[in-house]
């Protein structure tokens, strides 16, 4: 190889490294002075040891303890699982095993009075309670008002806890209020939380009279809630849990957040005389009777679209007592007509056993008027 080309080579080489060398040390310059301004802006220790970055991250660890958590802790002491026997019946087949229903109730007595629905230990033969524990206790029922869907149980021996009545009258659409219950029988004391979304509202039993004066709540209630408390933030119980609606008859759609609960206002008036007298009275005209509908005019050519037609006068009994005879139609109830709205059992049960009031009733083709005495009779 040609020497001039040889010496070439040779300084490219060593051009080469010198720009290596170069870039590295500059490199190494660069860092260097990069952890030089980094430290400048940490914290100096007077230990003068290396900072520890983690030393300036404070954690708070603070328990939070809310007012729905006090509420709950309050209340769920009260709060127990009503089971009921049912007994089989018999059939074609033989008899059919025993089933068991069950429900939520609440404590509101110290002596052992729990007040659940009806429709929970309806045609039960036996009931039993359980408590948040786990225990279980005999009940017995001391008894029941069908038309407002409530049950009055007693249980023997100290209680977990007792939950106060609360005013239903003072309650607001938007209020914050809790349910408690036992979902499905299986889930002990759930606890949802929700508002007041209406007062006074009113809902067909499908048996001829209608459930008024309902507290509607978006609170989540489901099978199994049924007699569980509607406490508000206070820890008042200020409703009897009753019913959901999941969809009606009107729309195919679904419906949502529809459950309902009987006023405390209510459940006070009732399980108070229950407690106190054994029993709740509502009541009576002392007459057996069919409601009338516009169809039901149309049937049988009746002279008015709603009423009630008397079938059967008991003797000795309140209608009879005001000259009412069988045929006989009752369409005003006190100053307010039998229509669509206002039934006959809700006009009844305005008023109370032994108050005299007026009536309007057609005979033929006569409207008349008169007075009657109402009766008392307990709706077992």
């Amino acid at each position: 190889m040609n020497p001039r080309k040889i010496l070439y080579v040779l300084i490219i080489i060593v051009v080469a490294l010198g720009s290596s060398l170069f870039g590295a040390g500059a490199g190494v310059l660069l860092t260097i002075n990069y952890i030089r301004n980094q430290n400048d802006l940490l914290p100096v220790s007077t230990e003068g040891s290396a900072p520890d970055i983690a030393t300036q991250i404070s954690v708070n660890n603070t328990i939070i303890e809310t007012t729905i958590t006090q509420v709950v802790d309050q209340v769920e002491p009260s709060v127990v699982t009503v089971v009921g026997k049912i007994s089989g019946t018999t059939t074609f087949f033989g008899v059919t095993p025993d089933q068991e229903s069950s429900g939520s109730g609440v404590i509101i007595n110290a002596d052992g009075y729990i007040i659940t629905n009806n429709h929970v230990i309806e045609d039960a033969t036996s009931l039993s309670v359980i408590y948040n524990d786990g225990t279980e206790h005999p009940a017995e029922l001391v008894n029941r008002d069908v038309f407002a869907d409530l049950a009055v149980l007693k249980i023997e021996g100290s209680v977990p806890g007792v939950a106060q009545l609360g005013n239903s009258d003072n309650l607001k659409p938007g209020e914050s209020v809790i349910a408690i219950g036992s979902p499905l029988g299986t889930f002990r004391n759930s606890v949802t939380v929700g508002v007041i979304s209406a007062t006074e509202r009113s809902l067909d039993s499908g048996n001829g009279y209608t459930i008024e004066n309902l507290i509607q709540t978006d609170a989540a209630i489901n099978q199994g809630n049924s007699g569980g408390p509607l406490v508000n933030l206070a820890g008042e119980v200020i409703g009897i849990n009753t019913l959901v609606i999941r969809g009606t008859s009107t729309f195919s759609t679904n419906a949502e957040a529809l459950g309902f609960a009987i006023p405390s206002n209510t459940v006070q008036m009732i399980g108070s005389q229950i407690i106190e007298n054994g029993y709740f009275a509502r009541p009576n005209i002392g007459a057996d009777y069919e409601n009338i509908s516009p169809r039901l005019a149309s049937w049988y050519n009746l002279p008015v679209n709603w009423g009630i037609y008397l079938t059967e006068i008991q003797n000795g009994g309140s209608a009879d007592q005001a000259g009412l005879r069988a045929g006989d139609i009752i369409t005003r109830i006190g100053d307010t007509s039998i229509d669509e709205t206002h039934s006959f059992i809700n006009l009844l049960f305005d008023h109370q056993p032994n108050q005299r009031i007026s009536i309007e009733y057609v005979r033929g083709n006569d409207v008349r008027q008169t007075e009657i005495t109402l009766g008392e009779v307990v709706y077992r």
